[in-house]
């Protein structure tokens, strides 16, 4: 069973399926939390733009830690600010770091063209990541 689990959260709703998975994982087999959140930036003509200010960054990071905590899981919280290019290798090497033996992240849906233009976080973490990572389904709509 995993020991030391990475979950990688972003501010986008998908995020509560991974903390839930990540926190499903823990209880089972009694392991470690790390959330990570990673600040982004992008890169345009003229500057580095923040895509979310520290404030913002810090609550997605806080929320997380907080919903494991209250499960009773050992839990650390960790921001970091990257390029949206580096989001993966920051994500991988964050594992690495904490002995992660499970990443958990939350896909994001894409088109075809999309994703060649844009590639998926999630497929680059399991690419260059040698630790086991797991998709969070994305939790049904609610009404």
């Amino acid at each position: 069973m995993f020991q030391r689990i990475l979950v990688a959260v972003d501010p986008s709703p998908a995020r509560h399926s991974a903390v839930r998975l990540a926190g499903e994982m823990a209880q089972v087999g009694g392991a470690d939390v790390r959330v990570l959140h990673v600040a982004a930036s992008a890169v345009n003509i003229a500057a580095v733009v923040q895509l979310e200010n520290e404030t913002q960054a810090q609550a997605v990071l806080d929320e997380a830690v907080t919903a494991l905590r209250d499960k009773g899981i050992k839990t650390e919280g960790t921001l970091v600010s990257a390029l949206t290019t580096q989001i993966a290798a920051t994500i991988s090497e964050t594992a690495a770091e904490f002995g992660a033996d499970l990443i958990v992240l939350s896909p994001h849906h894409r088109g075809t063209l999309e994703a060649l233009f844009n590639p998926r976080v999630s497929d680059a973490v399991a690419h260059t990541s040698r630790t086991a990572v797991l998709l969070a389904p994305e939790e049904p709509a609610q009404a």
